[in-house]
C-alpha cells in the first residue's frame, strides 16, 4: 500500500461564507485504489500557490511511501530545506496530506480513525459555536449589537449548545498588538453582560480575540471581562511573542486559550512551559495533522492543560478534530460550524445533536466527501483565506475578523 496520486480541490463556500473565503481539500490515492481526504488550513499565500506547495510536499516527501509512515514523512517535511522549525505554509500543506493518510489507514483496516489513535476515550464530543446572525437579523448590524448577540446565544442554547463564542473586541492588524480603545472595552463588556444575562449558567461564554492587543491592552480588557466569568480569553496577544502570554495569564482571572495560528508541538510547548495558556486550540489542518496534535494532547496533559480544537475551515478538518477529540482524555470541546454546505460536502455523516457530536463509526474519517459538489463550487480568486487590517486608527467599529463579521464578498 503506497501513496500514488494527489488531487486538490479549492472550494468557495456559498454566502454567507461561514468558515472562510475558500477551503483546500486533498485527495490521496494509493496504488491499490484506496482514497483518503484531508484539508489544508493555511492562508499566508494565494490558494494556487498553496496548492503548489501541497503538490511539492507530496511529491518530495510522500509519493511512493506507505501512508503508515506518518512519523517519517512528518520529519521530512518539518526538516527539509534546512528548516527543522515551524513553518505554517509547509506544515499546512503536510497537515492536509497527513489527515488524508489517516483516512486511508482507517479504510484499509475497516476502522474509524479514533480507533487507530488508542481507542475512544469520549463517547460524545462537546461542541461549541460562534454566534452567527439569526435569519431575521441584519448582517451588518448584528456584529455591533449586544442584544442581537444575546438573542442568537439563546437560540443556540435552546438547540443544546453549552458554550458560545463571540468577538466584539475591535480590529486586528498587521502592526501587531495595540491598546484597545475604550469603546472596544465598553462594547466587549456590553456583549458579555447581555449574553450572560440571557443564558445565565446554561452556557459558557467563550470570549474571542485574534491577537489584537499588546500585553498591557490585553490585561486591561481581560480584567474588565472578569465579572462575567468567561470560560476562556482567546488569543489575547499576537502569537509571535509566546513568552508574553504568561504575563496576561498572571494578571487576568480568566483561562487563556490560544493556538489557531500555531503549528507543531514546538510552538505550543512554550506556552505550556511558561503557564501562558491552559487551553490549546490547534487547527489540525495547519498544526501538523492528527498525529502531531495527538502528541501535543499528551504533552498538555502533563501540564494539566486542555484541548479545544479550532475550526474556521471546512468539514474535513472538522472530522479530523472529532476523531482526535474522541481519543484524548483532556478534551474540553471542539468548535463546530453548521451550514447546509458543510453538511452536504461530507454526506451528513457528522452532526451536532443537542450540543454534542457522536464520533463516527464508519472506517477512516467516517465521511462521504462529495467531489461533484466540491467541483461545482470552485474558488477562482486570488485573495487570502482571511485578511488583516493595516491600521487600527482607521477602524470604524465592529469586528473585521471573518469568523465574526459581515459575509465575505469578492
Amino acid at each position: 500500500m503506497k501513496l500514488a496520486g494527489l488531487e486538490t480541490f479549492v472550494v468557495a463556500p456559498p454566502a454567507p461564507g461561514w468558515g472562510g473565503r475558500y477551503w483546500i481539500f486533498t485527495k490521496l490515492t494509493t496504488e491499490d485504489g484506496i482514497v483518503g481526504y484531508g484539508e489544508v488550513y493555511a492562508s499566508a499565500v494565494a490558494p494556487d500557490v498553496q496548492v503548489a506547495v501541497v503538490r511539492d510536499v507530496f511529491e518530495r516527501h510522500m509519493l511512493g511511501e506507505s501512508p503508515e509512515s506518518i512519523e517519517k514523512m512528518f520529519r521530512r517535511a518539518y526538516s527539509s530545506g534546512f528548516t527543522q522549525r515551524p513553518d505554517p505554509t509547509v506544515m499546512g500543506a503536510f497537515s492536509g496530506l497527513e489527515i488524508a493518510c489517516w483516512d486511508i489507514l482507517g479504510k484499509a483496516r475497516g476502522r474509524p480513525v479514533w480507533a487507530l489513535l488508542g481507542g475512544k476515550m469520549n463517547d460524545r464530543v462537546r461542541a461549541y459555536t460562534y454566534l452567527y446572525p439569526l435569519p431575521h437579523h441584519d448582517l451588518t448590524e448584528f456584529w455591533f449589537s449586544p442584544d442581537q448577540a444575546a438573542e442568537a446565544a439563546v437560540a443556540r442554547v435552546e438547540e443544546g449548545y453549552t458554550a458560545v463564542k463571540f468577538d466584539p473586541a475591535g480590529p486586528y492588524t498587521m502592526r501587531g498588538g495595540h491598546q484597545p480603545a475604550m469603546s472596544d472595552i465598553s462594547m466587549s463588556v456590553a456583549f458579555c453582560k447581555a449574553i450572560r444575562e440571557a443564558v445565565g449558567d446554561r452556557a459558557d461564554l467563550l470570549f474571542g480575540t485574534h491577537g489584537q492587543f499588546n500585553t498591557a491592552g490585553a490585561i486591561r480588557l481581560g480584567q474588565a471581562l472578569e465579572p462575567y466569568s468567561p470560560l476562556w480569553y482567546e488569543e489575547p496577544i499576537p502569537p509571535d511573542n509566546l513568552l508574553e502570554f504568561k504575563a496576561v495569564a498572571d494578571a487576568v482571572r480568566i483561562p487563556i486559550a490560544t493556538g489557531e495560528r500555531m503549528t507543531t508541538k514546538a510552538e505550543f510547548a512554550t506556552v505550556l512551559r511558561t503557564g501562558g495558556a491552559k487551553i490549546l486550540q490547534p487547527a489540525l489542518g495547519r498544526a501538523g495533522g492528527i498525529w502531531e496534535m495527538k502528541k501535543l494532547a499528551a504533552i498538555a496533559e502533563v501540564f494539566n492543560a486542555e484541548m479545544a480544537p479550532h475550526l474556521y475551515a471546512g468539514p474535513v478538518e472538522w472530522a479530523a478534530n472529532i476523531h482526535l477529540g474522541a481519543s484524548i482524555p483532556n478534551l474540553l470541546m471542539c468548535e463546530s460550524i453548521e451550514t447546509k454546505f458543510h453538511d452536504d460536502l461530507i454526506g451528513g455523516r457528522i452532526r451536532v445533536e443537542n450540543g454534542y457530536i457522536t464520533p463516527p463509526e464508519a472506517p477512516g474519517l467516517g465521511i462521504d466527501f462529495n467531489e461533484d459538489l466540491a467541483r461545482a463550487h470552485p474558488y477562482t480568486g486570488n485573495e487570502l483565506h482571511l485578511q488583516m487590517q493595516e491600521d487600527p486608527c482607521n477602524y470604524q467599529g465592529g469586528n473585521t475578523f471573518a469568523g465574526g463579521a459581515p459575509p465575505i464578498e469578492d
